[in-house]
């Protein structure tokens, strides 16, 4: 007996998904779990920002999830880079930096959540629904500092030297960390 496809039965249409990610091993894990769910489709996968910004243009995803650490560039530029040219895109920035540095630079950046890269693959599925749905996804304990900081609770949301520092100062610790010379730095 053939199987039949109904035609008068619309397809579902999936959420398209572009990773950006410098590493292959990443964005393939990705890949296979977001694969997997059955109303979310990776349509594309870039390793740098330029070529998710030309990706962006021919594939029209829906959502992109973005390492903060690129090669040749940085996931916050790109993010912005995003939000300027797609404003309604949505962005995930998902690393392995420290959420307490980098989650509100993402948000302010224009990304509609903040994941670690240590977070199971149910937070991940969960991180696309809930910007699908039109809210911010961060983790328990940085949804509970952002609204200790709101409330005026200055004795649990003590800024550190290094929280206190602006994104270009990040950035330029993180390069110095990743071996460049000043001079290149500098360029």
């Amino acid at each position: 007996m053939a199987l039949k496809k109904n035609p008068d039965k619309p397809k579902e249409k999936k959420t398209q998904i572009l990773i950006v990610d410098d590493h292959p091993v990443v964005r393939e894990g990705m890949v296979a779990i977001l694969n997997h769910e059955r109303d979310l489709q990776v349509c594309g996968e870039a390793e740098d920002a330029h070529q998710a910004m030309e990706l962006i243009d021919e594939l029209k995803p829906d959502v992109v999830i973005a390492d903060i650490s690129l090669k040749n560039s940085d996931g916050l530029d790109l993010t912005r880079r995003i939000k300027a040219k797609y404003p309604h895109l949505l962005v995930i920035v998902f690393s392995v930096h420290d959420e307490s540095l980098y989650a509100e630079r993402a948000l302010l950046a224009g990304a509609q959540a903040y994941l670690m890269k240590d977070a199971v693959s149910d937070h991940i599925v969960r991180a696309i629904r809930t910007v699908l749905s039109g809210e911010i996804y961060v983790s328990h304990t940085i949804s509970r500092r952002f609204l200790r900081q709101i409330a005026g609770d200055r004795a649990g949301s003590a800024q550190s030297l290094v929280e206190a520092l602006s994104e270009r100062e990040i950035e330029i610790f993180r390069l110095i960390c990743e071996g460049y010379k000043a001079s290149q730095i500098a360029d």
